[in-house]
């Protein structure tokens, strides 16, 4: 609430209007919690400059005018060096977000809310602008284009109109101890109290601890039971700001105190915060003035290391159940060294599936690379988050105390490639040559089943096939090795293959008996050659008759004719005369009947 105390002490309308608007200084709007937006740790220390917009402290006869520009001075030693630098603005409305810093115009990364009631509303907005001031360096900004001033006609008589802006510089000076910064922001607002809660401190030692604020909406002239604490401990920096006025228009980097409406401050607080803490509590109470924290600055000396960890390629195989994991484990946002032997675990999941150690001290700013082999259980969906943690012994736990204790965790999704089934082919089959062997077009399988031929290689077992190894090279004239024969066939897809099977057999099939042939000794066509018959039918019986009937011939298997007598008394051994002559083929085969017919012998 914004009422001058001098016009409460000589108006009796200031104490009604008073009493009016304290009953609804309750928050309306939704206000964001303060809380870690950024961590750097290093030789590190920061500086804030900035400015009011407001020409003079708001009451109730205030003429109410607000600039659109007001400038300040930013000054860094030479062996200061910017890490790093965010802007703040903020004021009355529903936000003025497209504003200029040198004439460079801004748009905020983040913006913030938080108000009074549904007419009194305030914003808050962010912008990263270490580029800009890197590259710039030490000088005046100004920062221009932010005009509230067609809003405040409503926040006028409550003296709640207000605009002003903050840059939070961060630096490096290497002859500083190593600090770890913590900047919090968020918008949060007190009547009557308000507490925040700071974490992810790790204080190493407690020297020159320090504590700063950006906050908005804060008078000099109203200072009733308005009190900051830390850790239960009131803190203040007399004369800047007084143990029952914290919040009173000052910047403790300049010394000014017509920062009318805005506060940039900061406390040494190192009686107020021991060795050893991870947390702080900040109190804020307020009888009369409404302040909202835009941001809070921690400066704690930390010697810690900080492990991150980052999965750089997961390896995959098709069909197997293992991975190779390379990934890179970081010590960057680090105070100290990460010493050996931090260990490493790796999840499926929720599942424990590999664990290791880093091998060597890792220095501030040092990394190393490493690779794992994990086998996943078969038990586990082959669709799975793989998450990997550093200074994580397998039961989720620590043993490394790190400067940031959250960002110790990466994952990435993985999908194992799983072969499918063994799927069947239509089966070849085709006349036996000989002793159950017979030549096959492999390729036959495929185009019956209408697959791919050019990304299939075919196997005489599956073991082969998964190594890709020892794959059958004469696949459109092979012969097989047994009757029946299992043919694999590997067909490659776009990340994997899969596998088919199908089976390659004999049949007997119908000899063809030629009409005649000439066993003249000549190596051509001396015998009769029934195709299709030895060492297939290797039980048939071949008997040869001359034109009056009389058995003259009587082969086997081994014994095919050649044009002479074996059978009768007399011309044993001799050869037949020209002529026609009959047979009776008697296969032995119960898929055939007896064949008869004539041949034809000539010299």
């Amino acid at each position: 609430m914004k009422l001058q105390s001098r016009l409460l002490q000589n108006s009796s309308l200031g104490y009604l209007l008073f009493f009016l608007f304290s009953l609804v200084a309750i928050n309306f709007g939704f206000a964001q919690d303060v809380s870690l937006f950024n961590q750097l740790n290093g030789h590190y220390d920061y500086v804030a400059i900035g400015n009011t917009m407001n020409l003079q402290e708001n009451g109730l006869f205030s003429d109410c005018i607000i600039q659109t520009e007001s400038a300040s001075e930013l000054n860094l030693e030479e062996n200061q060096s910017i890490i790093a630098a965010y802007l703040y603005w903020a004021g009355s409305g529903n936000g003025d977000f497209d504003i200029n810093l040198n004439e460079t115009a801004l748009l905020p990364n983040r913006t913030f809310s938080d108000s009074l009631d549904d007419t009194r509303v305030f914003f808050a907005a962010f912008a990263d602008v270490t580029e800009q001031i890197s590259t710039t360096g030490n000088g005046t900004y100004t920062l221009s284009n932010l005009d509230v001033s067609a809003v405040i006609p409503p926040y006028c008589p409550t003296g709640t109109n207000f605009a002003g802006w903050a840059l939070v510089v961060v630096y490096e000076d290497l002859s500083l101890p190593l600090n770890q910064i913590n900047i919090y922001d968020g918008l949060q607002s007190v009547p009557d109290t308000l507490e925040i809660n700071l974490t992810n401190l790790n204080v190493f030692d407690n020297e020159d601890a320090k504590i700063g604020f950006i906050a908005w909406e804060g008078d000099d002239a109203l200072a009733v039971n308005e009190q900051l604490t830390i850790n239960g401990n009131v803190i203040s920096n007399a004369p800047l700001n007084p143990a029952n006025n914290a919040f009173n228009g000052t910047d403790s980097f300049t010394g000014q105190s017509d920062l009318y409406n805005m506060d940039i401050d900061v406390y040494n607080i190192q009686n107020n915060i021991a060795i050893g803490d991870t947390s702080a509590t900040i109190s804020l109470t307020s009888g009369q003035d409404f302040v909202m924290i835009n941001s809070v600055i921690t400066v704690l000396n930390s010697q810690l290391p900080d492990a991150k960890i980052v999965i750089d390629n997961i390896n995959i195989t098709c069909g197997s159940q293992d991975i190779s994991i390379d990934y890179t484990v970081f010590n960057t946002n680090s105070t100290a060294s990460l010493h050996a032997n931090t260990p490493i675990a790796f999840y499926a999941d929720t599942s424990l599936v590999g664990q290791t150690l880093t091998q060597s001290e890792l220095p501030i700013g040092g990394s190393e690379s490493g690779t794992i082999t994990l086998t996943i259980p078969e038990t586990l969906s082959p669709n799975f988050e793989l998450v990997a943690v550093v200074d994580d012994n397998g039961q989720g736990m620590g043993i490394v105390t790190e400067t940031n204790e959250t960002n110790n965790t990466t994952m990435s999704l993985v999908e194992l490639l799983i072969i499918p089934e063994i799927q069947n082919l239509q089966d070849l089959l085709a006349c036996n040559e000989g002793f159950n062997t017979a030549t096959f077009n492999l390729f036959d399988a495929l185009t019956d089943s209408g697959l791919d031929e050019a990304n299939a290689t075919f196997y005489d077992n599956l073991n082969d096939l998964e190594m890709a190894s020892n794959s059958i090279l004469n696949s459109q004239d092979f012969q097989n090795s047994s009757d029946p024969q299992l043919i694999f066939v590997r067909l490659e897809t776009e990340l994997c293959y899969e596998i088919f099977q199908f089976i390659i057999e004999t049949e007997n099939c119908p000899p063809e008996i030629p009409e005649g042939f000439s066993p003249n000794g000549d190596s051509k066509n001396d015998t009769f050659n029934i195709r299709g018959l030895y060492d297939i039918f290797l039980e048939h019986r071949l008997f040869i008759y001359n034109r009056y009937g009389t058995l003259i011939f009587e082969g086997d298997n081994d014994l095919p004719w050649d044009g002479t007598i074996n059978r009768g008394i007399d011309n044993k051994g001799n050869r037949v005369p020209v002529g026609t002559y009959y047979f009776v083929l008697n296969l032995n085969d119960p898929e055939y009947e007896a064949i008869s017919g004539w041949v034809y012998v000539n010299y």
